[in-house]
């Protein structure tokens, strides 16, 4: 407990010099691990260190998508390329990871279910429970359960990043569903032959 209150006394420290800089976070990363490494616990300081690495990929990674959004395009208005960065599953996930995406709920679900590659729509999202129900507008492939359950993690890979607030979702077909979809015939095996002496089956049998 000693370690997480001399984390929030840094912080808070920081904060009240003015706003956090790389120089300023550089040096309370450091103290934390300085910190867990004098506490003699090795697997927890290479855990921290992972996790730092971890989070400064993320980050970089995060980064140079905005650039390249941002020069992407040199005559793009700025409403446009607001629009690319909000648009990015990168950078959406960070502005939401920080609660600074400016859209609600709803419209981020529907961004994420505009890159599912497949034909579904919302069909109500319970705020309580994180559970999201989809339909399918289209033709799905099979309809087997194979290909539902595809549909379903696609969708569930493309909120991640855009509306983690949803955490199950619940597919269900459309009206016409099972019109469009192919049955699933079961082909049998032939009639039995005759066992012996060449007897004619009873349904040749004269």
């Amino acid at each position: 407990m000693s370690g997480g209150s001399g984390t929030g006394v840094a912080t808070g420290a920081a904060g009240a010099a003015g706003a956090v800089n790389a120089e300023t976070a550089g040096r309370l990363v450091e103290e934390i691990l300085d910190r867990l490494a004098e506490s003699g616990d090795r697997a927890a300081c290479e855990a921290a260190e992972e996790l730092v690495r971890v989070l400064m990929e993320f980050y970089g990674a995060g980064l140079a998508r905005v650039v390249e959004l941002t020069g992407r395009t040199p005559g793009a208005s700025g409403q446009d390329v607001h629009a690319a960065l909000l648009g990015d599953e990168l950078v959406a996930g960070l502005l939401v990871l920080h609660g600074l995406h400016p859209d609600d709920a709803p419209r981020r679900i529907e961004r994420a279910l505009d890159r599912v590659p497949h034909p579904v729509e919302g069909a109500g999202f319970d705020a309580a429970t994180g559970v999201l129900r989809l339909r399918l507008t289209g033709s799905a492939g099979c309809g087997c359960s194979g290909t539902l359950r595809g549909v379903e993690q696609a969708a569930l890979d493309a909120l991640a990043c855009f509306a983690p607030e949803v955490t199950a979702v619940e597919l269900q077909e459309g009206p016409g569903a099972a019109a469009r979809e192919p049955a699933l015939l079961q082909i049998g095996s032939g009639p039995p032959r005759a066992a012996t002496g060449g007897a004619r089956s009873p349904a040749t049998a004269p």
